[in-house]
């Protein structure tokens, strides 16, 4: 019995090489992005008056005690999400600039465990200023500043989290140059620091001699704990490469 052979059968093939990791491929980090906008959305369309009214405030320095005072349950929700959408999107910041400086991360580490452990560590860093700006407070100044200030870090960290959307869709799914999205990212770090200093201008500046040592304490608890974070985080991945 006569057999027959495709030629196929015995071309000579080449082996295939797997694709790397990309965030832009990443289903995980594309639901985390629409489930952003859709939070956003919702906040924007059923507390728009409340945010609103929290931007005049910021601007104009109006005496209010709390944001808790007079807000109802459903603003606290929103400003919780849009705290949180904040945490999220600046989470996946650092999880894009590590993935360009340190690829093996990813190859070596489930990339949605990375994220969740950046954003996680955004949520802490955030809430330890609160709790240093309380402390702050309660030794240094009265209770109803301490009270306008947090108010108003509040405010710009809700708002931050809008600036911050546009930027990682171009950050994670544009072919941008490096240069560029780091001076865009840079911008909105600045701009954020000039109005907390603004506002630490405005509550607590009364005398010319007491400017140096607002310009101190703006250095060590805005400038510094950035630095913290970031140094935090590369220590984090050294851990993380060790015991996977």
């Amino acid at each position: 019995m006569t057999e027959y052979h495709s030629a196929q059968e015995y071309a000579p093939g080449f082996e295939g090489e797997p694709l790397s990791y990309s965030p832009r491929t990443d289903d995980a980090i594309a639901l985390t992005l629409l489930a952003c906008f859709f939070l956003s959305s919702i906040a924007l369309a059923r507390g728009k008056k409340f945010l609103t009214q929290q931007v005049k405030d910021f601007m104009l320095n109006r005496e209010r005690t709390s944001i808790f005072d007079s807000s109802t349950a459903a603003d606290v929700r929103y400003l919780i999400v849009l705290t949180v959408q904040t945490c999220v999107l600046s989470g996946i910041i650092f999880f894009n600039y590590f993935h360009d400086v340190r690829p093996v991360l990813m190859e070596r580490i489930p990339p949605l465990f990375l994220l969740g452990i950046y954003t996680g560590f955004c949520l802490v860093y955030f809430f330890l200023k609160w709790i240093i700006y309380m402390f702050l407070g309660w030794v240094f100044f009265d209770k109803n500043k301490t009270n306008i200030w947090l108010e108003s870090y509040s405010t710009l960290i809700y708002y931050v989290g809008f600036a911050l959307f546009p930027f990682v869709l171009f950050l994670i799914y544009f072919d941008l140059n490096q240069a560029n999205l780091v001076i865009i990212g840079l911008a909105i770090l600045i701009f954020t620091k000039i109005l907390m200093f603004y506002k630490w201008v405005k509550l607590f500046f009364h005398q010319l001699d007491t400017l140096f040592l607002l310009i101190l304490y703006f250095c060590a608890l805005e400038l510094v704990p950035c630095l913290l974070l970031y140094q935090g985080l590369v220590q984090i991945n050294n851990i993380l490469l060790i015991k996977f």
